[in-house]
């Protein structure tokens, strides 16, 4: 499949990995629809501390062959309510519970499999489809866009999330350059490849200027008390060590199922930059994280990636053209996606790391996808860095 044909795998160059259509126009009806109206109240409800009787008494039957019937904007958008109210359920009072009932469990697993994903938050949810716009004549910009499904609402939660959507629209834009670039390489086009890396050097540095703006409007003291603690998975996290029962879900068994919270690792904005500038990692648990994480992808998005790593020849053709021009651009591009995580390390350290009071499950050493992640960030930026060329 060409990879110049970008809607192929759901991506444009004006929404990059976001989703396509218009998710605050959304009608979820029926059961779907009382769902949707109780998640949206969630921000009225968490600080009542009876969110789980709420959910448990409110919460009407599902029956998941209805989910196979949705099209791909209702299964989406009710994806984003229902994970909403999973992680509530779990991590919305003092102590976690190990147990879901089966008016979330049944729903967010028929729609986890209508949409090829896992039952429960992912980065998708939590961003690429959680966000509308002001005015649709305008662009996708931190000035015109808007939350939809939040937990505990606020300025700090909503810029975080908003943060994270304005670099998925910017990064389209190089995303619709990946097609040329394979085959500029493929065609040992160096002054093409040149040219078409320094416009992606150009754009990364938006991106990292729109990712510098975190601290605005989103406190560190704030986003790991009010924001982190509801993003939590059950793999790999010490206040869940066995997992979570998904009751009434019958090809579980009534076994405690496992797995990773939600985390901008899952967004596929780097792992394709890695895939076409020939970045890897080495065989240890980091990679072996990495990895796992491909199924929490959207399976359009893991395509693209999968694509790209298979077709892109770039980082040899670089290496053998060795002109000073095309190594430059090729290092600048590589220099912007270090500085993305050495920003991402950063922020992990002032939100997370340094963090104290901590509370179940929001640990300050784990991520919320389950790992150690000080020490994959700096692995993930030392990796990158590495790959400098000399001319």
């Amino acid at each position: 499949m060409s990879l110049s044909d970008l809607s192929s795998y759901t991506i444009s160059p004006e929404r990059g990995f976001l989703c396509a259509h218009d998710a605050a126009r959304v009608v979820l009806e029926g059961v779907l629809g009382e769902g949707r109206d109780i998640a949206l109240r969630l921000p009225e409800i968490l600080p009542t501390g009876k969110v789980r009787e709420v959910l448990r008494d409110r919460l009407p039957q599902f029956a998941p062959e209805d989910a196979m019937t949705l099209g791909e904007a209702e299964a989406t958008m009710a994806m984003v309510h229902y994970s909403f109210l999973v992680q509530s359920y779990i991590w919305g009072a003092a102590e976690p519970v190990s147990s879901l009932p089966e008016t979330l469990a049944v729903p967010i697993v028929a729609l986890a499999d209508r949409l090829g994903q896992q039952p429960l938050l992912q980065y998708s949810g939590y961003v690429l489809d959680n966000w509308g716009m002001m005015d649709s004549a305008r662009p996708i910009a931190l000035d015109n866009i808007f939350m939809i499904q939040k937990f505990a609402g606020g300025t700090d939660e909503a810029w975080f999330v908003l943060i994270h959507v304005a670099i998925e629209a910017k990064a389209g834009e190089v995303l619709a350059l990946f097609g040329q670039l394979i085959e500029a390489a493929a065609a040992s086009d160096a002054n093409q490849a040149r040219n078409l890396l320094e416009q992606m050097a150009t754009i990364w540095a938006e991106i990292n200027a729109i990712f510098d703006r975190m601290p605005e409007q989103c406190d560190p003291y704030i986003y790991f008390r009010r924001v982190r603690p509801y993003i939590h998975g059950w793999k790999d996290n010490p206040a869940l060590k066995d997992g979570l029962v998904y009751e009434g879900v019958a090809r579980f068994g009534g076994a405690p199922q496992v797995f990773r919270g939600q985390t901008g690792s899952q967004s596929s904005i780097v792992p394709s930059m890695d895939a076409l500038l020939g970045v890897g990692h080495a065989a240890d648990p980091l990679r072996a994280y990495l990895d796992e994480l491909h199924i929490y992808r959207p399976p359009a998005h893991r395509r693209f990636i999968d694509d790209v790593r298979t077709q892109s020849t770039l980082r040899d053709f670089v290496s053998q053209d060795r002109s000073k021009g095309l190594v430059d651009a090729y290092n600048a591009t590589i220099q912007s996606v270090a500085d993305f995580r050495s920003r991402h390390l950063e922020y992990a350290a002032s939100y997370i790391h340094k963090q104290g009071g901590r509370s179940a499950g929001n640990d300050t050493e784990v991520g919320t996808g389950g790992t150690p992640f000080m020490k994959y960030l700096k692995k993930h930026r030392d990796e990158t860095a590495a790959m400098l060329l000399t001319a």
